[in-house]
This record gives structure tokens, sequence and C-alpha cells, in this order.
């Protein structure tokens, strides 16, 4: 169970990783647009909100990886099961104010992160 919390927790940390690089320097991607549903007309105006999220996003990757790390393991868990908690309450916040399928895509993952670290 612990190399599965690992790995479960490694993919929430590089999906986060990978929001934050899209938000904050691919805005203006026509794949980047079509991932979030942004009209083209949109994009200028919601750039500085995006790369504001992005960053909230790679401070929740940020935080994974150092759970991931920690040389402490107790510690490591505590704080992977802190941030993978963060990670559920913005996606259960995300799919009632902006798309549903954020409930799957991020916070999915990081339910079955949660429930592997609290097996361990």
């Amino acid at each position: 169970m612990e190399t599965l919390s690992i790995i479960l927790v490694a993919l929430v940390a590089v999906e986060h990783l990978y929001i934050l690089i899209l938000e904050m320097f691919l805005w203006e991607k026509p794949r980047t647009q079509k991932i979030f549903g942004i009209k083209k007309e949109d994009i200028e105006t919601t750039k500085v909100m995006a790369a504001n999220q992005g960053l909230y996003n790679g401070f929740l990757s940020a935080g994974l990886f150092w759970g991931l790390l920690h040389p402490d393991s107790v510690m490591g868990s505590q704080i992977q099961i802190f941030f993978v908690l963060c990670v559920i309450v913005a996606a259960l916040y995300g799919a009632f104010t902006v798309k549903k399928s954020i409930l799957l895509v991020q916070g999915l993952p990081a339910l079955l992160a949660c429930i592997a670290l609290m097996l361990v």
C-alpha cells in the first residue's frame, strides 16, 4: 500500500505541476484553450487570473513533492495528507463553481491518494 500511495501522490503532484505550466506559461496556446474551454476572445482578459491560479497549483504540487521527499516518513505522510486534502477541497469548490469534470480529473486522484495514505 505504501508504494501505491507514493505513486498516487506523485501522480497528483505531477498533475498540478502540469496545470501550473498550462495556466502560467501556455495559457494562450490552442491546446490549453481547449483543455480549459476558454474562448479565444477571453484569453487576454483571463491571462493574469490564470497565472495566479497556476501559482496556487504550483504550491499544491510543491507541497506534495515536499511530503514525498521529506526525510522523516511520518512527517512526510502528514504533509502529503494535508496537501491531498487541499486538492480535494479545491476540486470540490471547482466542481461546484466552474466545471463538474474538475471533481473527476483532480478530485478523484487526490481522493484515491488520500485513501492510500490512510491505509499505510
